[in-house]
């Protein structure tokens, strides 16, 4: 059957008339199914009895307030919409409003006499009950409750002073009946702060339907264009259509997450029970939605609305074992070997109970503060310490740990250990359980890589940190750094150089352990670095030389021999030493002279600032190691042509920077 939903929808307001209601905490619409009456005006009618539930902060509540929450208006309504102005069991006169039938003190539901600072708490539940008289359709009905706004200081939603609430259950139509289900426990008032919380939100259903259970979205209210809300529902015949848009949360809440923790607070879907750790002190609004299930198909949800409020709790026993893993509420992922060292970080104890979790054996235990044990095999065990076992007031957690020696990381490279050359690097990592799943490559020159055998240039030579993280199946993890030289290969076949026709020129390349020259004209050996060469002809030369180093790298370089008739003196009358590589050094160029005497400079006072005695060497434009002034300079220079006949030169040279 295509079956319409009954929607009973409840918004608590936390204002009436100006004054910030913020006494309601929470509520909850249940109904059960009383059976079918003889045919009335409208024909057969299906009696149902719906109770809303409301509850109440009466510690801090404003009294007047929670006065304001009597009577209650309720609104009727087929699930397409349409006012349904039908029949009740109570008087005509207040068909729009019901007053509560009881009041209870609702239970603190924290009982743990190991903490020294209970919050003071009180929760009242005030429940309104009615009886329908249902005439029989194929859509269903709706019926609503609604007022505005929430409490101020909720966290998880934006702007609670201005937002109200709407909860649904349903009722299918007929000939389908129901009734809904119904939570077991009520809301625990207090949550302590980093603490584990283990909270039975079950429900029971009489019909025997299927239930599941989840976090649900908590709704806005109220009807009317934009979700305006108002401290009151108007009179039933000028409710507008309803609206059912959702609170907003704020940024890293949800409603399938609506409060922090780690580990973090869920609901199992099966068996209703809400675990995990809360980490955030605050008040958090939370929506459960019980949803019945007949024969496969939904039939109804039952939704209940409170709220958790998180505060810290000094115990007077703390069990602790600490997280090292990332991996949910475990200890440690040990890939070494099978023997666990234990870290206790527990607090107000003086006895202790281990037990190590591995089936089968009573052996896997100690009353140690910090123990180690030895696992027999490979696997995942849940490790459980409690602290002063058989006292008033123990305390226990459990963790897991999850044992997979053996891993090891490791990596080979190959190829040419060059620049510009591609280096291929293998994963050589060994694991006893495989397979290995994850890799993470860095290659100390700002790149990375996520695959298992990558390739990689280097463009620049130098030594290398080379890292591989890898991880197998089980989260087990290592990290291994090689380093890895890439050869500093600069081939060079010497400076250009300049003789006199019917001399001899020795060459001196470097670079590598292989050299090959081209063309071989003059020289006396192509296959060395250090050829010589005897011209008897003018002419420029030009020469390559093929440089091959031990490492593989191969590159090439050039040199020109220029070759004149006679000796020539050059000196230059300008030269630059700001540092870029080019006119840096003032020296004499001789082609044809035997030597050097002296090469002297001067400054404009005739204080002598340079003395060499070398063609090789020359100024720098430094005089005891302070840079000279940008002027005119003047020099001299004493020589011995080939024949062994001593000369003269002397000239002015500019410093420009």
């Amino acid at each position: 059957m295509n079956a319409r939903r009954f929607i009973c929808t409840l918004l608590v307001a936390f204002s009436f008339f100006g004054a910030r209601a913020t006494h309601i905490v929470g509520g909850e619409f249940t109904y059960r199914y009383l059976g079918d009456t003889v045919e009335g005006v409208a024909g057969p009618l299906s009696m149902y009895s719906v109770s809303l539930s409301i509850y109440e902060d009466c510690l801090n509540g404003d009294m007047g307030a929670i006065a304001q929450d009597n009577p209650a208006y309720l609104e009727a309504f087929e699930n397409d919409g349409t006012k349904f102005d039908g029949y009740f069991f109570d008087t005509p006169e207040h068909y729009d409003s019901i007053f509560y039938s009881n009041a209870e003190q609702v239970p603190v539901n924290f009982s743990n006499k190991c903490v020294n600072n209970v919050p003071k708490t009180c929760l009242l539940k005030k429940t309104f009950v009615r009886t329908y008289y249902f005439p029989h359709n194929s859509t269903g009905y709706i019926i609503t409750y609604q007022r505005c706004c929430r409490n101020c200081s909720i966290q998880n939603i934006e702007d609670p002073c201005n937002t109200g609430s709407t909860f649904y259950c349903t009722i299918p139509a007929w000939p389908m009946t129901n009734s809904s289900a119904v939570f077991k426990n009520y809301p625990p008032q207090v949550i302590c702060l980093d603490n584990p919380l283990d909270y039975d939100h079950s429900a029971t259903d009489v019909d025997g339907d299927s239930l599941s259970y989840k976090f649900c979205v908590s709704l806005n209210c109220c009807g009317g264009p934009g979700g305006n809300s108002r401290p009151i529902p108007p009179p039933p015949d000028q409710f507008p259509p309803l609206y059912y848009d959702s609170v907003t949360y704020v940024s890293g809440y949800s409603s399938p997450q609506p409060l922090s923790g780690f580990p973090p607070v869920v609901i199992n879907p099966v068996t209703g029970l809400i675990t995990g750790t809360p980490d955030l002190e605050g008040r958090y609004l939370v929506t459960v939605c019980c949803s019945e299930w007949r024969h496969g198909v939904l039939i109804n949800t039952s939704k209940r609305e409170f709220q958790f409020v998180v505060a810290p709790c000094t115990k007077v026993v703390v069990a602790d074992i600490p997280q090292y893993s990332t991996d949910p509420n475990t200890y440690i992922v040990d890939c070494s070997n099978y023997t666990v060292d234990f870290v206790n970080t527990s607090t107000g104890g003086f006895a202790y109970d281990w037990n190590f979790g591995v089936p089968g054996i009573a052996s896997d235990s100690s009353s140690a503060f910090e123990p180690s044990y030895t696992y027999p095999d490979t696997g995942t065990y849940l490790v459980t310490l409690v602290v002063n076992p058989g006292t008033t007031c123990p305390d226990s957690i459990s963790r897991l740990v999850k044992v997979y020696p053996y891993f090891k990381a490791d990596f080979a490279d190959s190829g040419i250990q060059c620049p510009g050359d591609t280096l291929d690097f293998t994963d050589l990592s060994s694991s006893t359980l495989k397979p290995i799943s994850s890799w993470k490559w860095t290659f100390g020159d700002g790149d990375s890589s996520f695959l298992e055998n990558p390739g990689h240039v280097f463009s620049v030579a130098g030594t290398y940190n080379v890292t591989l993280i890898s991880e197998n199946v089980r989260h087990c993890m290592d990290t291994i750094l090689k380093q890895v030289l890439v050869e500093r290969f600069k081939p060079f076949a010497g400076n250009d150089t300049m003789i006199v026709k019917g001399e001899s020129v020795r060459f001196n390349a470097t670079g590598g352990v292989n050299y090959s020259w081209s063309p071989g004209l003059y020289l006396d050996d192509t296959s060395v670095f250090n050829p010589q060469g005897t011209f008897p002809d003018t002419g420029t030369f030009n020469y390559v030389v093929q440089v091959a180093s031990s490492f593989g790298c191969y590159g090439v370089d050039t040199i020109q021999v220029r070759v004149v008739g006679q000796s020539e003196f050059f000196v230059p009358d300008a030269f630059s030493p700001n540092g870029d590589g080019k006119n840096d050094v003032f020296k004499p160029i001789a082609v044809g002279y035997k030597s050097i005497n002296y090469f002297c400079v001067f400054n404009r006072y005739g204080q002598r600032i340079y003395t060499g005695n070398s063609f090789e060497e020359g100024w720098d434009g430094t005089y005891r190691g302070q840079r000279q002034d940008v002027g005119v300079y003047f020099w001299e220079i004493s020589f011995m042509d080939r024949d062994g006949k001593p000369g003269f030169l002397k000239g002015e040279v500019t410093l420009v920077r």
